[in-house]
């Protein structure tokens, strides 16, 4: 039995000892009329999982002529997501919204590879831009994904070479990725002096990988996009992809987006809107994209061994400014940009079902 179906199975099992009602109920039980419908729907798997954060984004998918809902079994509600089942094209998918930031993301991916017989997850939406040599409207695809918002704060006083709280007593906490020096960004006259909020320092994710052994933890940073997929992504980058430049007349990027396979995007639960952090990201961890979700998805996929990749259009410049337009029309680009991230996952689909 492979991982996949040891996983699916176990998960039902432990779900049917929950039952007491046959609809989902206020306590998060699972009826027994709902696990049918998920075993009718994964009989007719296995899915790409499709996780989006928000409705904006997902709706250019729902209404695509690519997308054709399962005639039987529409979609789920379970746990207040909606699980939509369907085809892109000749790829049997189900798609979820996630809603806004990590913890989100990271639930709703998980109950999406608990319940359901998915071989892999597509992960896509907007994201701001931490890289300047690329617009917005261009679409990433990311080799990396690190959560960026786990930080060990280091007290008033201590410098680099200190070691950080708890840091002798095991390998929880490393000064090995990197950290973020406040006063560096003093507005005063000496910006080295000294600050009370010091630096924080950039930490790796504790994981429980589904092969390894249960409560023994283990860490990682950067977590990779799956291989083969990537390769994917690069050819289907080498072909080309016809995104969208306008929305209206009213409405333009000042050239022809394109499609960028990159080395790194950051997750964290803020929303970045300042440049000078913006271009630390960048320039710290040769970040491009900037979310609030991806890496979240990424870290669950790896650890239950599910191959994962990320598709983010840009859609703002992460603080750093460089666009006159009014708000309508910095509205409109944003969801310019949501479509070009759909245009880009229609074509990886099609390239990947002949990969």
């Amino acid at each position: 039995m492979s991982i996949c179906h040891f996983r699916l199975w176990s998960s039902l099992v432990l779900l049917s000892l929950v039952l007491w009602s046959d609809t989902i109920t206020s306590d998060a039980a699972i009826g027994s009329s709902y696990l049918r419908k998920i075993h009718e729907v994964n009989k007719m798997g296995p899915y790409l999982g499709i996780v989006v954060p928000n409705m904006f984004e997902m709706d250019p998918l729902l209404h695509s002529d690519r997308f054709v809902p399962d005639s039987r079994t529409p979609s789920l509600d379970i746990m207040g997501r909606r699980f939509r089942v369907g085809k892109v094209g000749h790829q049997k998918v189900i798609i979820v919204m996630t809603g806004l930031s990590m913890l989100n993301a990271g639930i709703t991916t998980e109950l999406l590879l608990t319940l359901f017989e998915v071989e892999g997850v597509v992960h896509y939406g907007i994201a701001g831009n931490a890289n300047p040599e690329l617009q917005i409207g261009d679409v990433t695809i990311p080799r990396y994904w690190a959560h960026s918002g786990l930080w060990s704060w280091q007290r008033y006083g201590s410098g680099p070479n200190d070691t950080l709280a708890q840091e002798p007593d095991d390998d929880s906490f490393t000064r090995e990725i990197g950290y973020l020096r406040f006063a560096n960004y003093s507005t005063t006259s000496s910006p080295e002096s000294d600050n009370f909020l010091n630096s924080v320092w950039y930490q790796r994710e504790e994981i429980f990988p589904v092969d390894g052994s249960p409560e023994v933890r283990q860490r990682i940073f950067k977590v990779p996009v799956d291989s083969r997929y990537m390769e994917v992504a690069k050819s289907i980058e080498r072909d080309g992809v016809a995104l969208a430049r306008c929305v209206s007349w009213t409405a333009c990027l000042p050239k022809a987006p394109i499609l960028a396979t990159v080395e790194m995007g950051v997750s964290g639960s803020v929303f970045v809107d300042n440049k000078a952090y913006g271009e630390f990201l960048n320039s710290e961890f040769n970040a491009t994209a900037v979310d609030m979700e991806s890496a979240a998805v990424a870290l669950v996929c790896y650890q239950q061994k599910v191959p994962f990749i990320a598709i983010r259009a840009l859609s703002d410049l992460a603080g750093a400014g460089g666009s006159s337009a009014r708000s309508d029309e910095a509205d409109a680009l944003v969801h310019l940009a949501a479509a070009n991230a759909v245009r880009v996952l229609i074509k990886f689909i099609a390239a990947l079902a002949s990969w």
